[in-house]
């Protein structure tokens, strides 16, 4: 088969009767949506909806990583001139919540606001409501928490340690439970049998930190009263049904009370899926019937917004010299921080991309979904998923390098094709993954042997 009736193939044999052949986007310069109103300064954000009486929350947070609460005293912050009211936990009709609940991930491991003790540095004590944000802040600072310090653990492997400090009550162990089993598992062929028929063996740790999405729009909403006794929830969130249903469940009302306008958003990247500010601001609206803005400046959303979870990646491999690999061996630590939210399913993502997109014969993956006394991690960009492929494809190179053979065509050596079964025993279909390298190296002027060229995804023929 030629390079062109292979791309023919390729390109044609997927959703033949969903698929439009008169268009041409790929490769031509197409103008956004909503690329007149950012341009003109028309587009409409949350903050842009303007209410008289709005008032304004600020929160005092925990200024330690692990402690109980002994005391928490908000008289004084109802003595700043300009404070409303202070919400506390007794506040929250269902005060412990998880985003992913919605989707039978649980259990409800989090606080909307601290009950008995807090377990991250940041992690909110009180809600501040004010007739100005200055106020609230005021009050906020004012509030006085005393503190009986509690051992704190922040890294992965040390809080999977038998003497670790144990994190998160709820579930009573430092990690997340998958189907009874204290991480996810991939196990298929015999990794061991696959080490030793191997030339060469070759390991090594991958380690990436918590990285921020660092929107320009900070995380925030507005909250207006409806004379219908509905809410109506001005929101920069990117999963509007999220917020509705978990909002909801929070306030112990039917959905039908409320309305979420979600708008556009100023940069989210994955870290605006989480419910942080609605549940509070909704509380707010509540208890004064006055619409309610709850934003996070900056400094919070850099050290309390849910960011990219921190990874540490074990992998084994093992290799012939002619560069096939007969056995991967993983093993993932996730950083959850604190609570839950939606690393156990990122953590999920990374056990299914298991071991990456290749053909290997024998595959052993752990993947912990591991709970720190650090910033609960969420969503990111292809979380689960973005870390692992640089661990996978760091781990490629090096081995390449090793055994002296081009990278790419040490990659199309193990690329999957279609037809392979994948480790999680998926049949591949449609992979087209050795005509994208293909086509990558022609167009960066990396010359591919000639077999390497003759290579198709739809065959094994050649290898």
């Amino acid at each position: 088969m030629d390079d062109q009736s292979s791309s023919e193939t390729l390109d044609r044999s997927y959703f033949a009767d969903e698929r439009k052949d008169d268009l041409h986007v790929i490769g031509a310069t197409v103008p956004r949506l909503d690329a007149r109103g950012h341009v003109t300064g028309t587009t409409k954000y949350f903050e842009d909806h303007l209410f008289p009486r709005t008032l304004h929350i600020k929160i005092c947070r925990a200024a330690r990583h692990h402690a109980a609460l002994r005391s928490v005293d908000t008289a004084p912050a109802m003595r700043v001139p300009g404070v409303v009211r202070v919400i506390t936990a007794r506040d929250v009709p269902e005060n412990w919540y998880t985003v992913l609940r919605l989707i039978n991930v649980g259990p409800n491991d989090e606080p909307v606001l601290a009950e008995d003790r807090v377990r991250y540095w940041g992690e909110p004590i009180c809600a501040v409501i004010a007739e100005t944000e200055a106020a609230a802040l005021e009050g906020a600072s004012r509030i006085r928490v005393d503190y009986d310090d509690l051992p704190a653990v922040f890294d992965v492997e040390d809080s999977l340690k038998p003497d670790a400090p144990l994190v998160n009550p709820v579930h009573g162990h430092n990690y997340f439970e998958y189907e009874g089993h204290p991480f996810r598992r991939i196990r298929f062929g015999d990794v061991e049998e696959g080490f030793a028929a191997a030339d060469r063996i070759f390991e090594h740790r991958y380690q990436s930190r918590p990285i921020e999405q660092a929107p320009v729009e900070t995380t925030g909403c507005i909250v207006k009263p409806e004379g219908d006794g509905r809410l109506t929830i001005y929101s920069d969130t990117q999963a509007c049904f999220f917020t509705l249903d978990n909002v909801a469940l929070i306030l112990d009302v039917p959905t039908a009370k409320l309305r979420v306008i979600g708008g556009t958003v100023g940069g989210g990247f994955g870290g605006k899926v989480d419910v942080m500010v609605e549940p509070l601001a909704c509380i707010g609206a509540m208890l004064t019937n006055r619409p309610v803005k709850f934003v996070y400046d900056r400094a919070e959303e850099m050290q309390v917004s849910s960011p990219r979870a921190a990874e540490r990646i074990y992998i084994k491999d093992g290799v012939t010299n002619d560069g096939r690999i007969l056995a991967r061996k993983m093993t993932y630590y996730v950083d959850s921080g604190a609570y839950s939210r939606h690393t156990p399913y990122g953590t999920t993502k990374a056990s299914a991309h298991v071991p990456g997109p290749y053909s290997i014969p024998n595959v052993w993956a752990d993947c912990h979904c591991v709970f720190t006394n650090r910033t609960p991690s969420s969503a990111m960009r292809g979380f689960g998923v973005t870390i692992a492929d640089f661990a996978l494809e760091s781990q490629m190179d090096r081995e390449a390098r090793a055994l002296g053979i081009d990278p790419l065509v040490f990659r199309l050596k193990n690329a999957y094709r279609d037809g392979d079964i994948k480790a999680h025993r998926k049949v591949v279909e449609g992979a087209a993954l050795v005509e994208v390298i293909q086509r990558a190296a022609e167009l960066v002027g990396h010359d591919l042997p000639e077999d390497c060229k003759k290579m198709s995804s739809l065959t094994r023929e050649g290898l």
